[in-house]
């Protein structure tokens, strides 16, 4: 029974599956971080640019 559980932990460390999913997981995990930043960083640009064309017809709108 041991032999067989030395057997399959060895063959699991000599495997690269486990350490290539691992990697893609990673990487998966930093693109998607990455691309809620980008999104979160350009709403708030947009909700500037909004505000700030809100802002300016408003003023225009009211007259001297």
């Amino acid at each position: 029974m041991i032999s067989y559980w030395t057997k399959a932990t060895k063959r699991f460390l000599i495997s690269e599956e486990g350490p290539t999913a691992v990697e893609y997981a990673v990487m998966l995990a930093l693109i998607v971080g990455t691309c809620i930043a980008a999104v979160q960083s350009m709403a708030t640009a947009t909700g500037g640019s909004f505000d700030s064309s809100a802002n300016a017809i408003q003023g225009a709108m009211s007259g001297p």
